[in-house]
């Protein structure tokens, strides 16, 4: 199974070198934006892979109420808009409702469905339209509670809706018990067998869900000394692509903080990654 962002010449699945999603968790401003994008847009092109820059506009699933969201719809789009411009990027960010499709389909070329709306049909639906209209690809997460192979409704979905293939399906770990998430890798066999390309979210795979007190709540721990592990697992499992997410400094990153890795760590990761899926996907 392949499909591509035919408007950047980018194909993800069989044959296809390792898919990058690449970026920020959360918009902070256009300067942060612009200086992580062009260091990775610099190490996707040392090491010959695809790379498409994420950063999310408003992260609405938070801990806490005084927890950083970002700039919100208008203003995160216009960052967004402008480093795709500047740096010639496809982009990719998340929605979390329905009247946000049609604006956010417009300026980003693989729109993310987040986990927890995966079931979502409305919001499935009018992002599987605006995305096919616009002639952009859907980056879905697996909800924490799903089964592997209950993404076959959401893939039939999109194709009811928008009558054709759309759909990359994203592993990023199961609830297990409190505070703790795990990744079957046997997942990632189980979602390709359904007919789409899959990649592993080794960034929020480590997360611990509201498992750290910050005196006024609580907020996500996370594990950054996993990020590798899991990215390394997925790939060897037949991941298709990662997605990672990466600050200059993640002890002041805004979001997500404990689960992203050091902008500096990006070349080393991705080039052993890029080795690994060669190796594993080179002709006998």
């Amino acid at each position: 199974m392949q499909l591509a962002l035919r408007n950047w010449d980018l194909s993800i699945g069989s044959g296809q070198p390792l898919f990058c999603i690449l970026g920020l968790n959360v918009l902070e401003d256009l300067g942060l934006a612009l200086e992580t994008a062009r260091e990775l847009k610099k190490v996707a092109a040392q090491l010959d892979l695809p790379f498409v820059f994420k950063a999310s506009f408003d992260k609405a699933n938070r801990s806490s109420f005084k927890s950083f969201r970002g700039p919100g719809l208008n203003e995160g789009l216009k960052i967004l808009a402008e480093v795709k411009a500047r740096e010639n990027l496809p982009i990719a960010t998340d929605l979390h409702e329905v009247e946000q499709a049609a604006p956010v389909a417009a300026v980003a070329d693989l729109v993310q469905i987040p986990a927890f709306l995966c079931r979502q049909t409305d919001l499935v639906v009018a992002a599987a339209k605006a995305t096919a209209e616009a002639g952009g690809l859907l980056h879905i997460k697996k909800a924490q509670f799903l089964a592997p192979l209950d993404c076959h409704s959401i893939l039939r979905k999109v194709e009811e809706a928008a009558g054709k293939d759309l759909v990359i399906l994203c592993e990023r770990g199961t609830s297990f018990g409190y505070n703790n998430l795990v990744v079957d890798m046997l997942s990632i066999p189980a979602m390709k067998q359904l007919g789409a390309p899959v990649t592993i979210d080794a960034t929020h795979a480590v997360q611990l869900p509201g498992a750290r007190a910050d005196g006024d709540g609580v907020s996500s721990g996370g594990r950054r000394e996993g990020v590798a592990v899991i990215a390394a697992s997925a790939v060897a499992a037949g991941a298709d692509g990662v997605f990672l997410e990466f600050h200059p400094d993640p002890e002041k990153a805004k979001c997500d903080g404990p689960s992203c890795l050091p902008l500096s760590a990006a070349k080393d990761l991705l080039g052993r990654l890029k080795a690994l899926h060669g190796t594993l996907n080179s002709a006998p």
